[in-house]
């Protein structure tokens, strides 16, 4: 399996070295073509990647009869890759502190949600120094109407755009995916985890039927009623996201799609104020 991220890896940097060239060449179609394909290698990446990750962690974890405790003590891993885990774990947008717990209950390590923000601006600046150079980013979420930088949300770059953008109805969609992906992951456990059942816990007192306590939340049958309200609102939220997701296909460049455009808010504010400078003339 490791061998398969391997040759993935290797294909990717291909790929990336293709786009560069066919960019500079002016060639926008073998381009477009190219880029297409780096996108299915980077999810083909992040599932092998992911695979790897949940088999070490089968392996390591032995089965303990009581509930287990989360740690708090640092990771060795860079805050990129534990921003990484969880948001693979939850496989949508969501803000630094669901980020922070998620990884809390699930990895038995935590970190502080401040040293995020500094992080996405590395991550931005990294790619439009060096662009693609990295096997995937940790990116903004894209508003759907202005396809900028939706406030608090951070996705990771391999991801559809689809995913990435979020319209009127996204917040709960995502929200009952998320729960759903949580529930999952508890169902793997191989022991019990009070900060996981906790975690879930917050997912299944917002959703109607989830739930009745704490101490009666089932993974399961949180599953069963957050598909059930997914099933109201996903086929709307989708045509909103693919309509989204083409236009940004079409409008931005590589690293607008990935950390979205201030350009339109910025003109909405240069004529707000040329409005108010009107009255006050």
């Amino acid at each position: 399996m490791t061998e398969a991220v391997e040759e993935l890896e290797q294909r990717i940097t291909r790929l990336r070295t293709a786009v560069r060239e066919a960019v500079l060449a002016g060639d926008r179609g073998r381009a477009g073509v190219l880029r297409r394909e780096l996108r299915q290698a980077e999810q083909d990446w992040e599932d092998a990647l992911t695979q790897v990750q949940q088999a070490g962690r089968d392996r390591e974890l032995p089965a303990e009869p009581a509930e287990s405790a989360v740690s708090t003590r640092p990771s060795l891993l860079p805050l990129r890759e534990q921003v990484h885990e969880a948001l693979s774990l939850l496989a949508v947008p969501a803000a630094p502190r669901l980020i922070a717990t998620v990884h809390e209950a699930f990895f038995a390590v935590t970190f502080p949600t401040v040293r995020l923000t500094s992080m996405k601006r590395d991550e931005e600046r990294s790619f439009r120094t060096a662009p693609f150079a990295r096997p995937y980013y940790i990116c903004a979420a894209l508003t759907a109407d202005l396809l900028a930088p939706a406030r608090g949300l951070m996705a990771i770059s391999t991801w559809p755009m689809e995913r990435r953008v979020i319209g009127s109805l996204s917040p709960r969609v995502d929200f009952l995916t998320g729960a759903i992906r949580v529930a999952e992951a508890i169902e793997r456990l191989p022991a019990p985890v009070l900060t996981a059942r906790r975690l879930l816990w917050r997912f299944a007192a917002s959703i109607p039927g989830a739930a009745d306590s704490a101490a009666s939340t089932n993974p399961h049958e949180v599953m069963q009623a957050a598909l059930a309200e997914l099933a109201v609102h996903q086929v709307t939220d989708q045509a909103t996201r693919h309509a989204a997701a083409r236009r940004a296909r079409d409008q931005l460049d590589d690293a607008q799609q990935l950390f979205g455009t201030r350009i339109r808010l910025a003109a909405q504010a240069r004529h707000a104020q040329a409005r108010q400078s009107g009255r006050g003339g």
